[in-house]
This record gives C-alpha cells, sequence and structure tokens, in this order.
C-alpha cells in the first residue's frame, strides 16, 4: 500500500478530539512535511541546477498535476510574473481538466493518460522543463504528460510522496517527499500538499535567484503594478542606493521605474 493511503495510527481517533486536541495533532504532522522536504534536499538541488540552465538557455518552465497537485502548480506559477517580473509563459501550470477545474472538483480527469500528453504537447518545446506532480504518484494524466515531455526532448522532473511510483519511473530526476499516512487517511491535500508548495516555492525561487532576477535577498525586477507595490520598489530603491524616497522617486521615474535600470546607471 503507498503510504500516502496507509492509517495514521496518531490520528486514528481524531474524531473523539477536542477542537484544541485536533490542532495540535495537525500541526505535529504538518512539521514532517518540512521534515520530508529536508530529506529531499539533494534531489530539489538538482532539478533547481538543470531549470535554472533551461531558463537561461530561452527555456521554460512548466508545471502539469491533477486536483490539489495541479492547483499547487497553477499558484505557483502565478506568482512568478508579479514577483520577479518574467513574462507569464516562462513559468506555466497546467492542471487536470482545464482551469474549470481549479475552481471545481474533477477527480475524473487524473485518469486521462491521452489528455496529459496532449495538452504538454501545446506547449513544451525542446529545452524546456517539465515538473509532473502526483502526491500518490500514479495519476495517468502526469504520467501521459512526462512520457510526452520526454520524447519532445524536455527534462522530466517527478514531484511525489511515494517512492517507486508510476511518475519516478518516467522521470529524469526524481523529488520524492516522503511525507507518510496523512491525518485524514489518503487526504493527499494536508501533509503531501504542504510539502509540494514547499518544494515549488525552491524550485522557482531559487531559479529566478540564479538566472539573476534578485539582487541580495531583493526582487530588482519587480513591477508596481499597484499602491503596495509600488511603495516596495521604492523602499528596494533606497536599500539598494542608499538615497532617500525622493531621490529614489526621481530615478525610479527617469528610468521608467525600473529597479535594475536605475542600478546599471547608478554603478
Amino acid at each position: 500500500m503507498l503510504n500516502t493511503e496507509k492509517r495514521n495510527p496518531k490520528t486514528q481517533h481524531i474524531d473523539k478530539m477536542s477542537t484544541l486536541e485536533m490542532v495540535y495533532a495537525m500541526n505535529e504532522e504538518n512539521m514532517n512535511s518540512v521534515l520530508a522536504v529536508e530529506r529531499a534536499s539533494a534531489s530539489i538541488a538538482q532539478a533547481i541546477d538543470v531549470i535554472s540552465e533551461a531558463l537561461a538557455a530561452g527555456g521554460h518552465l512548466v508545471y502539469i498535476g491533477a486536483g490539489t497537485s495541479g492547483r499547487l502548480g497553477i499558484l505557483d506559477a502565478s506568482e512568478c510574473p508579479p514577483s520577479f517580473g518574467v513574462e507569464p509563459e516562462i513559468v506555466r501550470g497546467i492542471i487536470a481538466g482545464g482551469n474549470e477545474s481549479m475552481f471545481r472538483a474533477s477527480e475524473g480527469a487524473e485518469d486521462g493518460h491521452d489528455a496529459g500528453a496532449t495538452d504538454v504537447a501545446d506547449v513544451l518545446h525542446d529545452g524546456d522543463v517539465l515538473v509532473g506532480i502526483s502526491a500518490a504518484g500514479n495519476a495517468e494524466y502526469v504520467v501521459g504528460a512526462m512520457e510526452m515531455a520526454n520524447v519532445m526532448g524536455c527534462t522530466t522532473i517527478a514531484l511525489t510522496s511515494n517512492a517507486d511510483s508510476a511518475i519516478t519511473k518516467v522521470a529524469d530526476i526524481v523529488i520524492c517527499c516522503d511525507t507518510g499516512p496523512e491525518v485524514i487517511t489518503g487526504s493527499t491535500r494536508l501533509k503531501a500538499g504542504n510539502s509540494q508548495k514547499f518544494v515549488l516555492n525552491m524550485l522557482s525561487t531559487c531559479a529566478m535567484i540564479k538566472t539573476g532576477k534578485v539582487y541580495e535577498n531583493l526582487m530588482i525586477n519587480l513591477k508596481p503594478s499597484n499602491k503596495k507595490l509600488r511603495g516596495r520598489v521604492i523602499r528596494i530603491t533606497c536599500d539598494i542606493l542608499g538615497c532617500d524616497e525622493e531621490k529614489a522617486i526621481k530615478l525610479l521615474d527617469a528610468h521608467n521605474w525600473s529597479i535594475r535600470d536605475v542600478v546599471d546607471a547608478s554603478k
């Protein structure tokens, strides 16, 4: 039996616990998500290096999954343009069943092997990286997508919580975060989902750092698309140049509110 499908003895009687006991039990188990990611650090780093090399060469990063896994991939991809100033197609997320599945569960879509292959064939190019996300690791939709990506000359990365599952057998790199049995048996939106979110944060963020989208720990490609971000752009400029807000605003006005251009002009 898959680890993610086993019963967790620590929560076997969670339905009899007080509310506070439930919270403590869930939080204790959440800690295992962090530890599982730590144990997978070497393969995560390997994946980051491959992704950053692909992006530097003009390639793309694509996430694909079904259900919660697909939603988490889309979430991470959607945060890259506002955080790092990249075009939306640089990091993309695909979910089984299409965009409607972001808001309404379509569980049967994960069984569509051919649909997965078709969906990635429309967006992938030679040299891209595909990250197949499946907590159980056996979603046929993801397997089909990864098999097609391999044929197209892309690097494939499996992100799962079960070793030796189907997606690990078709991937170039395997990231297995063994989070163990869930608090509620089989509900992989919990610990497994936590670990997926942590890993996806690392994959995109570290790849963006390695491709020059971050200076020190500052987002220098940030776009001032709202009041909050405009203030952040000003603060970042002040931090880097050691100037006051008035001067920062003048410099940003002169360089189309590009922190990078302001910094380059000040060298």
